[in-house]
């Protein structure tokens, strides 16, 4: 089969890695890479399949801007909630195409892992199974894939799991133990659960790969962007320094607080988002774990 991937990230470059074991992948991002199958803008919307991995917060900008509907179907692999609008990506995307066109990519996957065809698994979320089975095709064997339709299960999970993995890195930079961590993270998932049925998630889906195993593998590793602000932050760096060391998107940092706007709105608790997006905002560390620790739930 033939994929057009947009977003020449680590993220991308590691789907066109995988992609291109069995199939012809063709990448485009804005900055040209030097790597086979690297194509033009043109050459890979022409293709029937495509995978969007471009930063969430870029998502729509770049649709309304460089999206021409010729029938693809759409692979969505960036994980986020828009900040300025507080919108979920398939929100963004239905503006362009059916959902019968859609899918989601979701559960534990560090570029870097794949690109080194190590195993793991993945899930794709689709209301077309068809379409969810088609993009089950272009997976290499060493990573295993299975399908559901709970797109907005997938969608929050990994978007939430970022902002949980920010807490994370706190809680080891403070360096308060295994204990406190696996408390924080067992929290998290409580919490990203009820923000998502809340806005029609099956609770089940939290307890996936999608739900717990993005979340266990983002929040405990240096290899996650977003444990890695945690660190930072928790050793009292500016934010700005931090995310300019880093290099790359931290998805979490903005997904914080479109998660308590949006928790604010919907009448939703969400104590960690709450308290990481303080911690964003300079808030001290200690004085957010002191008050994460005397609220009830």
């Amino acid at each position: 089969m033939e994929v057009g991937i947009i977003g020449g990230g680590k993220w991308g470059q590691a789907l066109h890695f995988a992609f291109s074991k069995n199939h012809k992948s063709r990448l485009y991002s804005r900055t040209p890479k030097h790597i086979e199958g690297f194509a033009s803008l043109e050459e890979v919307l022409a293709c029937p399949l495509l995978v969007f991995a471009l930063p969430a917060q870029v998502v729509g900008e770049w649709l309304e801007a460089n999206f021409v509907d010729k029938g693809q179907s759409i692979l969505v692999a960036a994980k986020g909630i828009d900040v300025r609008k507080h919108i979920f990506l398939n929100e963004m995307f239905a503006k362009h195409l059916p959902e019968n066109r859609l899918a989601f990519l979701s559960g534990p996957s560090f570029a870097a892992e794949v690109m080194r065809a190590l195993p793991t698994a993945l899930v794709i979320s689709s209301h077309n199974t068809s379409l969810a089975q088609t993009y089950e095709k272009l997976f290499p064997s060493f990573i295993k894939t299975y399908t559901n339709d709970d797109v907005v299960g997938a969608e929050v999970s990994g978007a939430y799991k970022n902002v949980i993995a920010i807490a994370s890195g706190i809680c080891d930079g403070l360096e308060l133990g295994n204990n406190a961590r696996a408390s924080l993270i067992a929290r998290g998932l409580v919490e990203m659960a009820r923000f998502g049925v809340h806005f029609g998630a099956k609770e089940s889906s939290f307890l996936g790969l999608s739900g717990a195993g993005d979340l266990f593998l983002t929040a405990s590793s240096t290899l996650s962007r977003n444990y890695r602000v945690g660190l930072g932050l928790a050793h009292l760096r500016p934010l700005e320094q931090i995310l300019k060391e880093l290099g790359e998107v931290a998805e979490g940092v903005y997904t914080a607080k479109a998660i308590v706007s949006m928790g604010t709105k919907e009448g939703i608790y969400t104590p960690i988002a709450k308290e990481v997006a303080h911690m964003l905002e300079g808030k001290p560390p200690l004085e957010s774990l002191r008050d994460l620790l005397s609220q009830n739930g």
